[in-house]
């Protein structure tokens, strides 16, 4: 169990402290229905060819080319229709020379026949059928195995499974998925002030925002969030919420009572039993916590700590809690794509603390990037209206206390 140390450490220590106390979740197999989004823990083989059988690509008629060579619009062919193909028939029917099948799209072709003629190649006859053209060879026919053979490699472990993955594996004859499940976490808000958006506030309260941002977050990266709603500043009542969800949890997420005041619960309740709790120089989201709620005598889900301000919940979940739950799920990309960009408008940075700057990049069509704050108000962790136009998190390094104009930025994308 990670000890409590009031000492002030870096972003990269506690990344690395929160990584290496985080595992992929254990492989599960799943309906292929339920698959979606979560990453693929096995590699999948074909089990079926893909077609299955000689299929029809066309509405129109099965026939043997030699009947049909020589004809054109000024002298078609006739030919007798014997039988009627629609999709999912299993018939497969005798052509002699001189008849045809009259086959619909995906309908298994005769094995007496050798093309398609499409039906605007006809005059759609259905006792006797004028062809106007002369077919090419395995004109309009889909043959087994073409985009597909039965143990062909089909998709490959690590892939986060998408819409067409699951079509694939689908027509491959695959019905179940060996995939890590995504993980389910329960997010928390702590303060007596807290009221549910839309509720009439009395003086000194707010809107409870962190928890949508939580859930939706969570979300964002293939978590499954589990509302718990807010707590007051009650030690007892914190306590008792944590109890009774941490045995149905991989991990919990809470905001605020994580400093050093006389009302921070989270940090009461939870550095006794070995969570820890300290500065990390960065600007915003400095006091965190982390470490595992036990559950009995073993250590239980995953807890992260986080500060109360919503720009600081935003900037801790992306760099802390983001990476961590994309390991549990699985992914070999942790982190968010990065960019080199321009800064277009400065401002101020605090000393010996690395900052993230909710920030604005754009492209030019040459595609460089250029980066402003999002906000007039600069960094303020309490600025949750203009995290709505942000795209993008600047970082100042811990030496650096004036962002100027022209000045490079390293940039992380996040959305």
């Amino acid at each position: 169990m990670m000890a409590a140390s009031p000492s002030s450490i870096s972003i990269e220590e506690h990344l690395a402290r929160v990584l290496a106390n985080v595992a992929p979740l254990p492989i599960v197999s799943v309906p292929i229905a339920q698959a979606l989004g979560l990453t693929l823990a096995a590699d999948v083989h074909a089990t079926v060819d893909v077609p299955s059988f000689d299929n029809s690509a066309m509405d129109g008629y099965a026939l043997r080319r030699a009947d049909a060579i020589s004809a054109t619009t000024e002298t078609p062919i006739a030919l007798r229709v014997v039988a009627d193909l629609p999709a999912g028939s299993a018939e497969n029917p005798s052509l002699q020379p001189g008849e045809a099948a009259r086959i619909m799209t995906g309908a298994a072709v005769p094995t007496d026949a050798d093309c398609i003629v499409p039906i605007e190649d006809t005059d759609e006859g259905t006792d006797t059928v004028l062809i106007f053209r002369a077919p090419n060879p395995a004109a309009h026919i889909r043959r087994t195995g073409t985009d597909v053979r039965t143990g062909d490699p089909l998709l490959t472990a690590g892939r986060v499974l998408g819409a067409r993955d699951l079509a694939a594996a689908a027509a491959s004859g695959v019905s179940t998925l060996t995939v890590h499940p995504a993980p389910r976490v329960g997010v928390l808000s702590t303060g007596t002030e807290l009221r549910k958006p839309g509720e009439p506030l009395a003086r000194g309260q707010i809107h409870d925002s962190n928890s949508l941002l939580l859930a939706a977050m969570i979300t964002e990266c293939g978590g499954i969030p589990v509302q718990l709603g807010s707590v007051a500043d009650d030690d007892d009542a914190l306590r008792e919420m944590l109890e009774t969800h941490a045995p149905d949890v991989d991990a919990f997420v809470t905001s605020g009572g994580v400093s050093v005041g006389a009302y921070d619960v989270v940090k009461a309740v939870l550095a006794p039993l070995g969570v820890w709790f300290g500065p990390v120089r960065m600007q915003p989201g400095k006091p965190q916590g982390f470490g595992r709620f036990p559950v009995g005598n073993v250590a239980g889900p995953l807890i992260f700590a986080l500060p109360g301000n919503p720009v600081s919940v935003f900037v801790s979940f992306e760099t802390f809690v983001r990476p961590a739950l994309l390991t549990m799920s699985g992914r070999s990309t942790i982190h968010r794509p990065t960019v080199t960009a321009t800064v277009t408008t400065g401002w101020r940075s605090p000393a010996g603390r690395a900052q993230y700057m909710p920030a604005v990049v754009e492209q030019d069509e040459a595609g460089a990037a250029s980066v402003r704050p999002a906000s007039a108000g600069g960094a303020g962790s309490y600025l949750v209206a203009s995290l709505a136009g942000a795209n993008a998190l600047a970082f100042v390094p811990e030496d650096v206390t004036e962002v100027r104009e022209g000045d490079l930025l390293a940039v992380t994308l996040v959305s």
